[in-house]
């Protein structure tokens, strides 16, 4: 009897004991599993042998893709027209009145970004309004020539292409922009004030800054790792060595660094970098609405509880925003998951998703949120009837003119919707002779107004004495008189 209980009780307990096995072994392994998918946790070191570190590793790995570059140019100055004046020609002769030469010396930075030799830097870096030579050095002191392949003024984005060699380069490899989080620890690599390549190391400072740049669509990681003049075009990379983003600009009273630098998040780089890649041109999602950045006032007659997002103003009935439902109004408060500030950062997390896909939006209305998918489009541009080389005895003869359109807008960031755009001019045209740029939005001629282009070779059709002509450029309104 005694031992029949005593099995039965070996048998509960092997039994309690073996499920018990299963069951640590179970949760360990869920707990292994969850590690495994979770990610790194980025921790504060935890002893001081732990802060003994160095960026050497790092600095050997990334520096040997970022070059110094050096662009000269030579710009047509014409002198002043006293020296026209026959009194004057007249004491010093004609030699005063021809046209000559500057030159222009800049320096910059770069990154080698594919083996064949593509390299990044901004566009300030490289601009030029004549003819340009431009050389980059590597790390290594070997010195190429470059071409620009691809400029995008707008973004301050350029890309060059070293001339002439089969050899593979060394490359930085792309991070995650949107990966970034505020303190991340950071290394920037340039050319300061032309004294050689340097690296100085800070942190992330902030992200999704805007307000610097006339672009709708651009935004900045700041960074509070010294960068200076010469910087420009330069590397910021993080601590697996890729590149966060390209620096470009900082903040500065006196021309040196404050511990306020900005960089192009790599994400927006990637675009332009596979763009001059593929041949394909960079197209901005249009959104088919108008964003204003949620401010004081509108948060406040919306009844918002964060000052934040991006407001819906006029409605294209034609655009992606209202197939995606989205109404006047409304309030954008995030793109993909990742929340915006402003319409700024709205455009940006669009433009990074690229035209062809779609875009989750988190969208406030009427105090209730809710989710919308948007499909990103290209703009639609003029078509053949929307444009007209104009000709004629008046002083827009040369400019090619067009109707605005959306992708017109964006190109060269108009403020208006509708009316008359030059998009471009004949040199040594009457238009070119008064200065007349591309960009320039007619407003009117004489008393009349240039509502389209139709409208435009009528008014200009009608000889004038002096013709008056109203400009917009930029902000600005600029007026004209020109003897007819």
């Amino acid at each position: 009897m005694t031992t029949r209980l005593d099995r039965r009780a070996l048998g509960a307990f092997g039994s309690a004991f073996a499920l018990t096995v299963l069951a640590v072994f179970g949760v360990a392994a869920s707990a292994a599993e969850a590690q495994r998918a979770a990610p790194p946790r980025k921790e504060v070191p935890p002893s001081r042998a732990a802060l003994q570190y160095s960026f050497a590793p790092i600095v050997r790995r990334a520096t040997p893709a970022v070059v110094n570059v050096y662009v000269r140019s030579t710009k047509r100055v014409v002198r002043s027209p006293i020296f026209r004046d026959p009194f004057f020609r007249e004491f010093f002769g004609s030699q005063y009145d021809r046209p000559r030469q500057r030159v222009q010396n800049s320096l910059g930075s770069g990154v080698i970004v594919d083996p064949s030799g593509l390299i990044v830097t901004n566009s300030h870096v490289i601009r030029s309004s004549g003819k340009a030579d431009i050389r980059v050095v590597l790390s290594d002191r070997r010195e190429f020539k470059a071409e620009v392949v691809l400029e995008d003024k707008k973004t301050d984005i350029a890309i060059l292409r070293i001339k002439g060699r089969k050899e593979r380069f060394p490359i930085v490899k792309f991070a995650d922009s949107d990966a970034a989080e505020v303190g991340d620890m950071v290394l920037a690599i340039g050319n300061p004030f032309g004294v050689g390549q340097t690296v100085t190391s800070g942190i992330v400072s902030a992200l999704a800054r805007t307000g610097l740049s006339r672009s709708s669509g651009q935004v900045f990681i700041q960074t509070d790792a010294a960068i200076n003049p010469g910087n420009s075009g330069g590397a910021l990379v993080d601590m697996n060595g890729h590149l966060v983003g390209i620096n470009t600009v900082i903040f500065s009273k006196l021309g040196g660094s404050l511990g306020i630098g900005f960089a192009i998040p790599a994400n927006l780089v990637r675009l332009y970098v596979n763009s001059a890649l593929t041949g394909k041109k960079v197209q901005r999602p249009w959104l088919g609405a108008r964003l204003e950045t949620v401010n004081r006032q509108i948060a406040s007659k919306l009844q918002l509880q964060r000052i934040a997002g991006a407001l819906v103003l006029q409605i294209n009935p034609k655009g992606p925003a209202k197939a995606a439902g989205l109404e006047a109004g409304d309030v954008i408060v995030s793109v993909d998951g990742r929340s915006v500030v402003d319409a700024r950062a709205a455009h940006y997390r669009m433009a990074t998703r690229g035209v062809g896909n779609q875009a989750e939006l988190g969208v406030l209305r009427r105090g209730r949120r809710f989710d919308t998918s948007l499909t990103l489009e290209a703009a639609p541009g003029p078509s053949a009837s929307d444009i007209r080389l104009l000709q004629g005895d008046h002083p827009l003869y040369g400019a090619r003119v067009s109707n605005i359109r959306p992708a017109l807008r964006d190109e060269f960031d108009l403020e208006v919707a509708s009316g008359v755009v030059i998009i471009d001019i004949a040199a040594s045209s009457a238009a070119a002779e008064h200065g007349f740029k591309r960009g320039d939005v007619l407003i009117q001629i004489g008393r009349n107004e240039a509502t389209d282009v139709d409208v435009l070779e009528r008014i200009l059709s009608r000889r004038q004495r002096v013709w008056f002509v109203a400009i917009r450029r930029g902000s600005k309104v600029l007026r004209l008189e020109v003897a007819g």
